[in-house]
């Protein structure tokens, strides 16, 4: 194969399969959990989910509502087409792969630095937090880094990439608007506001825009290293 041809490996297939079946295992546990009811309840915080979400749909919805699962779901779905088809092409694929790596990013690195440090892990949380928030981030990064595809990062796809962030803030706020709860203390809009709100998501969408630009800049990095070797 040649190094310009952005197609990964054969044994990528292989690669992408594990990918998968991490995040859709993450993704399939956390609702299982949800709607059975089994998380730990701790105190619920006004404006928060749990606060007025009530009844086994209600906590699925909660769980689907989290910027998180949206991340895993986008993972799963761009690595399942990659293992069953690694050699198909398409907009429609480029977009969803550059949409798990970054949002996958920004989770990783929003939990660790906004949220884990007061979150207290107990219950099921224990298996379930690090694989949607640690193992799948690390393993699609390390993953991508190893099989890409390459070139399937390009400046034109850098706005579609916020598309899917944006439906979640859209969805997250509508939803928050009619049951008075959100997902997180950022963007609790009960006990903080709509300006700040608004703000801090903005700031998380440049962030977004800036591990955008990293990844396309590690791709051609890894695309001109390739060529040389």
């Amino acid at each position: 194969m040649s190094t310009d041809d952005p197609r990964p490996a054969g044994w990528a297939r292989t690669a992408f399969a594990v990918d998968a079946v991490v995040a859709w295992t993450g993704v399939v546990l956390v609702l299982v959990v949800s709607g059975l009811g089994w998380f730990a309840e701790g105190p619920s915080e006004p404006g928060l989910y749990g606060s007025t979400t009530k009844g086994a749909a209600g906590r699925v919805v909660d769980s689907l509502s989290y910027f998180t699962i949206w991340s895993n779901i986008v993972v799963a779905l761009s690595v399942t087409l990659l293992a069953l088809a690694p050699a198909r092409d398409s907009v429609l694929r480029r977009v969803l792969r550059l949409d798990g790596l970054l949002m996958i990013t920004v989770t990783a690195v929003v939990y660790q630095l906004l949220l884990a440090p007061s979150m207290d892990i107990v219950g099921w949380s224990r298996l379930t937090d690090p694989i949607v928030h640690v193992i799948t981030p690390v393993l699609t990064l390390l993953v991508w880094l190893a099989v890409g595809p390459r070139g399937w990062i390009t400046w034109r796809l850098l706005p579609l990439a916020l598309l899917i962030p944006l439906a979640w803030i859209v969805w997250m706020l509508g939803r928050g608007a009619v049951i008075d709860a959100y997902p997180y203390g950022f963007t609790n809009v009960t006990e903080l506001g709509y300006g700040s709100v608004l703000v801090t998501l903005a700031l998380v969408l440049v962030f977004a825009l800036v591990v955008t630009v990293l990844l396309w800049g590690l791709d051609l990095a890894l695309r001109r290293r390739g060529r040389a070797q």
